[in-house]
């Protein structure tokens, strides 16, 4: 039996000076005040109810009055020293009473081993413990639902939970500190799913800032700018794609990856929809994956993506997290990969997420020669900071253990890579060996990419990396940056460089298309074809080849001819697999009426010869297994300059060759000789010019045989029939 005090004993009133500070939210622990408390005659119960008329509580069974005693605090008296399970029945004017457990009545969701793992920055699931997650006691008094709210926010003088269930008032919900671990938390009985928060954090200069929660998993759509509470449900159905990656090697596996920007493909489609159209699309085209351009939240549509506030939170623009989940998964059942861009390198400076977190620079590197990147008007995250590198990483397993992603692009690397990347002098300082690597984020990098690939064996990790820093697809044990793959842009520049001339100059350029052979194999290389190639004025693909539409249309065909037989893997932005003539603009929809009216020939041809190329490219091993080993390719002709011709086979692990003939000058070459490193026969397979492509429609044979007589070094020759711009693959049969 508990007896209530009748008066009010000093002993249960909070002190003046902590009164002072938890007014203000400013209080680092305000479970010592509020909730359940031993005093020297018994116990006390104190709760802060903002605008309630009443506050009773319910003890063993028992209902008693608490008592106001300003500030919206209400106390209660007990005589009974022992902790006590109850509940808070609290009126409001206007509405029935609402009977809730205590928030100040339940120990920190967070146990020792986290906050250890947090400082050291060794958390792999950090997603678990900060930000909100949904959780569920079992009391004497019955289950309690609710979420446990957590922040790491080291400078501040206070934190606290506020939304609309407490009228965006600090006072309702403050926050503990946990120590030194610059942690705050808090466990919030009946908040659940969709609720909408933020954080409420007061600054050392005494200012309050309502930051969006870094580790939210929703957001509101944007413009709007608070976090939302989610309890995903999610039934996975993947297993056995997921089994089968991590057994795979995809060093010797085909890899076509159709770059798209979601919301942009078709405007108006969100996950749910795509789940549908799009990889029904992608899987008829032929693509082994997709890459998502970011789809972590971000403020600016304009940016892509590339500025992201919510790193953990997919973009509410398209729709749920558990309807990405679902798009991802349907790729997955048609056996197709899903890559997704991520942007470990830079965020934006919006004052109501990461930026100044909690008054001074936390997750940027506080020194303004390495913490901003004036280029994109974006801070740049301090990598040397344990609990930042922890945040990254996480990160990165946030998404491919929560939204089975099987691979990650890392955008801009060089400007990770480099203390001076796009600085003037005096813009930046030297490492600690007066070199200009940033060396913390260089350990970075290889943290997260052994990380991955430990946990995650057969996801992928791809650097876009533009400068010849060595080792970028080294393991990093061998002192490499460890990534699986890195985007071959000097490949890509020359290429485009080169197809963009006209043919009769290309003879005094023929270097630009056979020098990145000279360091094919010094990393493992994706071949891109990207967004970055088709906006900001530089037009499209179609737009860049010279010459009328017929012409421009064999270029591209050509183009896309010869890098499926180049060694690398291959990506597409979408748009390009049917030559959309005009500049992509992401408030549009990829220009589809390109394969409609007037000239839509064209663009249909390039459409089926790409989803062919696809086809032929995974069937025969020669054009894929040996993409990252000099025995899978050799040279036949690459010194035809005058003729523009290049010449050459790949070679695969089971033994099987296709001889690539790509003519690169506006003229047919009759009767051409080539010498052949095998005898027999050889099948043609593809052909560019081929009329079902609106090419020329030329008769090749179906099948060539060598001759017998000596040509080019090789006992052996071929002579072929060679249309001008075009491609043709012949696999040898024997």
């Amino acid at each position: 039996m508990h007896d209530a005090f009748d008066g009010i004993d000093q002993n249960l009133l909070i002190p003046d000076h902590d009164l002072e500070r938890l007014r203000h939210c400013q209080h680092h622990a305000p479970h010592d005040f509020y909730g359940w408390h031993a005093t020297s005659g018994g116990a006390v119960i104190r709760t802060r109810q903002l605008g309630a008329t009443s506050v009773e509580v319910l003890v063993n069974g028992e209902i008693y009055e608490a008592t106001p005693i300003g500030d919206d605090i209400w106390v209660l008296g007990l005589n009974d020293p022992n902790p006590q399970d109850y509940r808070l029945r609290i009126t409001w004017p206007d509405a029935p009473p609402v009977l809730t457990a205590d928030a100040y009545a339940f120990l920190p969701t967070l146990g020792n081993l986290d906050i250890h793992l947090i400082a050291e920055g060794r958390h792999e699931r950090l997603w678990d413990v900060l930000g909100a997650n949904v959780h569920t006691y079992e009391t004497n008094l019955g289950t309690v639902h609710g979420t446990a709210f957590a922040v790491w926010a080291p400078n501040a003088l206070g934190v606290a939970v506020v939304g609309d269930f407490c009228g965006w008032n600090a006072s309702q919900y403050p926050m503990r500190s946990l120590g030194s671990s610059g942690v705050w938390e808090i466990f919030i009985p009946g908040i659940g799913a969709g609720e909408t928060y933020k954080f409420a954090i007061q600054t050392q200069q005494g200012n309050r800032r309502d930051k969006a929660d870094p580790m939210a998993k929703a957001t509101q759509a944007p413009p709007e700018t608070t976090s939302v509470v989610v309890d995903s449900r999610y039934d996975w159905n993947d297993g056995d794609w997921l089994r089968a990656r991590s057994e795979s090697n995809p060093d010797q596996e085909p890899m076509s990856i159709y770059e798209v920007h979601l919301g942009s493909w078709k405007i108006g489609k969100g996950y749910k929809e795509l789940a549908t159209e799009l990889v029904d699309y992608v899987a008829d085209q032929g693509y082994t994956h997709v890459e998502f351009m970011p789809v972590a939240e971000h403020p600016f549509g304009g940016s892509w993506g590339y500025q992201v506030s919510g790193y953990f939170a997919p973009t509410a623009r398209w729709g749920s997290p558990d309807e990405l989940r679902a798009l991802i998964e349907a790729f997955h059942q048609r056996g197709i990969g899903v890559i997704v861009d991520w942007v470990p390198a830079h965020f934006p400076k919006d004052d109501w997420a990461l930026a100044r977190f909690d008054g001074p620079a936390l997750y940027e590197h506080p020194d303004w020669r390495r913490g901003e990147q004036k280029d994109w008007g974006t801070y740049v995250f301090d990598f040397g900071r344990n609990e930042v590198r922890n945040f990254l990483v996480a990160n990165a397993l946030y998404w491919i253990e929560e939204f089975h992603i099987d691979g990650l692009r890392v955008d801009a690397v060089a400007s990770m890579l480099y203390l001076d990347y796009s600085r003037e002098d005096g813009e930046w300082e030297p490492n600690q060996f007066g070199g200009r690597e940033n060396l913390e984020a260089v350990q970075f990098l290889q943290e997260m990419n052994a990380t991955v690939h430990r946990a995650h064996p057969g996801v992928l990790t791809i650097a876009e990396e533009s400068t010849s820093w060595p080792g970028v697809t080294a393991p990093t044990e061998h002192g490499g940056l460890g990534f699986s793959l890195k985007w071959n842009m000097g490949w890509m520049n020359d290429t485009l460089e080169y197809f963009k001339l006209d043919p009769v100059h290309r003879e005094y350029h023929h270097n630009e298309i056979t020098f990145s052979m000279i360091y094919q194999y010094s990393e493992k290389y994706v071949l891109p074809f990207s967004h970055d190639e088709v906006v900001h004025g530089k037009g499209s693909l179609w737009g860049r080849m010279p010459g009328d539409d017929w012409n421009k249309a064999a270029g591209l065909r050509t183009l896309f001819g010869y890098m499926f037989s180049h060694p690398g893997k291959k990506l597409m932005f979408m748009g390009q697999e049917f030559g959309q003539t005009g500049e992509w603009n992401e408030a549009y929809s990829i220009d589809w009426s390109n394969l409609e009216g007037w000239g839509h020939e064209f663009h249909v041809g390039i459409q089926q010869l790409v989803k062919d190329i696809h086809w032929t490219y995974r069937a025969i091993p020669a054009l894929h297994s040996l993409d990252s080993s000099p025995e899978g390719f050799q040279w036949i002709k690459g010194d035809a300059a005058a003729q523009n011709l290049l010449a050459f086979v790949r070679w695969g692990t089971d033994g099987s060759g296709v001889l690539s003939v790509i003519n690169l000058s506006g003229s047919s070459h009759p009767k051409f000789t080539l010498g052949s490193p095998r005898g027999g026969r050889w099948e043609l397979v593809l052909n560019s010019d081929d009329a079902k492509y609106a090419g020329a429609g030329n008769n090749l044979p179906h099948t060539v045989s060598t001759n017998g007589s000596g040509w080019d070094g090789f006992e052996d020759s071929l002579t072929l029939d060679i249309p001008a711009n075009s491609v043709q693959w012949y696999r040898w049969v024997g």
